[in-house]
Order: structure tokens, then C-alpha cells, then sequence
């Protein structure tokens, strides 16, 4: 047992010193971890990309072991899954479970907030209803859209070849035959005349490094195959392209939500399988 930390945030920094993440991914524990203080002092934390910057409350790691804590987390626990995505709501809580444990073998805290009457707290079963195939004018309305260079290519590469979302963030500038428009030693992953206008404009001045970039430098450790040799950008991550992807979509979507990535290579299969026939 050591000495406890006051803080809840304390607490979390002495946690995530432990963990071997790549900075992208440490950004996203401390996010999360971060998220659950509101609802530890009863209040509503900040949604979307506000809760990036959001400066969370001063909360007591003590408050952890105190009575309604349980009640509280489980009642943030629901509100998130009425607004977030059914992964997204797991791997936050995810998180949330991992840290407690840690925190509990140091003798920090004592008990669990998260087994509630011998049971443990778990993301309510939301039923997902099946999201309609966009249509072609739905899609024609998407790459209307006045986004960036960067977005428009990932866009149409993802709908024209129908690719897995991972599959088109991963590739290198030294994959692609632009001349016969496919990923080189994949014949069958080719891309038509939107993408073929689009890439020779993203693709001036590289000839190697990843194909969709990061508008910042990459971070130090990033590894050299997620860097570019000329800007020194990093990967474009995915989810950082599904946020500007549904962002820009929200307006079009009929729900204000805004569509998904996999909507758009779903909409891919769709309409290749129809043409196809």
C-alpha cells in the first residue's frame, strides 16, 4: 500500500505512467478517465469535441468509496449510451474499470463503484436499428460537400473500392498505381474517376510515407511507417476521420446525426453490387 493521491486527477496520472500507449492512445484514456469526474460530483460533463479541452472538476479520489457513487456513475453510464456509440461507450468504461483496479491493488480506494448488488455495471443493451444503404443522390450530396483535399480522396477512395474504413487509412503513397488506378499487388481493390482526379493533387511533391496525413508533425515516437519523409505529418487516425466525416455529413443526415464511415463503404458495396447486376 502506498500513500493515496488527494485527487482523482493525480490518481490518473499515476495510472496512465504505467500503461505503455502510443500518445494517441494515452490521449484517449485520459479523456476518458477524465469524463467521469462530472458525474462524480453530480454533474453533466461536456459532449463531442468540447470534452477535449473541457477542464474537468476537482474531484476527491475519496469519493470514489463514498455512498451514490455507484448510483451516479450508473446514471452517466446510460446518458452516454442514449448519445454515443455502443463501442465507444464500452471502451470508456473499459478504461474506467481498468484504472479503479489498479487504484484498489494500491489501496487508494477500497471498494468497486462499478459492482452494484453483487452485479457489475455494464453499457444498457441498446437495440441499433439497421441505418439505411445511403442512396446515390445521399452519396452525390456527400462528395458536393466543400471539405478539404484530404477528405474528398479519402471519401471517394473509400466508396469506389469499397475497402474496409482500416484498410484505405493504412495505405502508403508506394501502394498505389495511379496509372491502372488500384493498389498495387491487389488487383481487385481498384478506384474510379473520382478518386483518379483527386489523387495526383494530394500526391504532389510524395512519393513515399502514409497517403492520407495529419495536419500536425507526427509526435516523436510515432513509428517511421506512420510518418511522412517530407512533411514529417503523421497518419490520418480513424478516429479522427470519422469525426470530420460525420461532422460534415450531420447536415445531410436526416436525424442531425450525421453518417459514419462505414455507411459510406456500405453505400460502395451497395451500389457496386447493383451495377454489377
Amino acid at each position: 500500500m502506498s500513500v493515496a493521491p488527494v485527487e482523482y486527477a493525480v490518481a490518473i496520472d499515476h495510472y496512465l505512467a504505467t500503461l505503455r500507449l502510443g500518445e494517441a492512445s494515452r490521449r484517449i484514456y485520459r479523456i476518458a478517465l477524465a469524463t467521469w469526474a462530472w458525474p462524480l460530483v453530480g454533474r453533466t460533463p461536456p459532449e463531442g469535441r468540447a470534452r477535449r479541452g473541457a477542464v474537468p472538476p476537482i474531484v476527491p479520489l475519496a469519493l470514489l468509496d463514498a455512498p451514490g457513487t455507484a448510483s451516479r456513475l450508473r446514471s452517466a453510464l446510460n446518458e452516454r449510451a442514449a448519445t454515443a456509440d455502443p463501442r465507444t461507450v464500452s471502451r470508456e468504461l473499459s478504461i474506467l474499470r481498468g484504472a479503479l483496479a489498479w487504484w484498489r491493488v494500491r489501496g487508494w480506494i477500497h471498494g468497486d463503484p462499478l459492482q452494484v448488488a453483487g452485479s457489475r455495471l455494464r453499457p444498457p443493451a441498446t437495440p441499433v436499428a439497421p441505418h439505411p444503404v445511403l442512396t446515390p443522390v445521399q452519396v452525390a450530396q456527400i462528395f458536393d460537400l466543400p471539405a478539404d483535399l484530404r477528405e474528398q480522396t479519402c471519401w471517394r477512395l473509400l466508396y469506389e473500392t469499397a475497402a474496409p474504413v482500416e484498410r484505405v487509412l493504412a495505405l502508403n503513397v508506394d501502394d498505389l498505381d495511379v496509372v491502372r488506378r488500384r493498389v498495387r499487388g491487389v488487383p481487385s481493390l481498384r478506384w474510379g474517376p473520382g478518386t483518379a482526379r483527386l489523387l495526383p493533387l494530394l500526391l504532389i511533391g510524395r512519393t513515399s510515407g502514409p497517403l492520407l496525413l495529419t495536419r500536425r508533425r507526427a509526435a516523436p515516437g510515432a513509428p517511421a511507417r506512420d510518418r511522412c519523409p517530407v512533411t514529417g505529418r503523421g497518419r490520418l487516425s480513424y478516429r479522427r476521420a470519422a469525426e470530420l466525416f460525420t461532422a460534415a455529413t450531420g447536415p445531410l443526415d436526416p436525424t442531425g446525426h450525421g453518417w459514419t464511415l462505414r455507411h459510406l463503404r456500405s453505400a460502395g458495396l451497395s451500389h457496386r453490387r447493383g451495377s454489377d447486376g
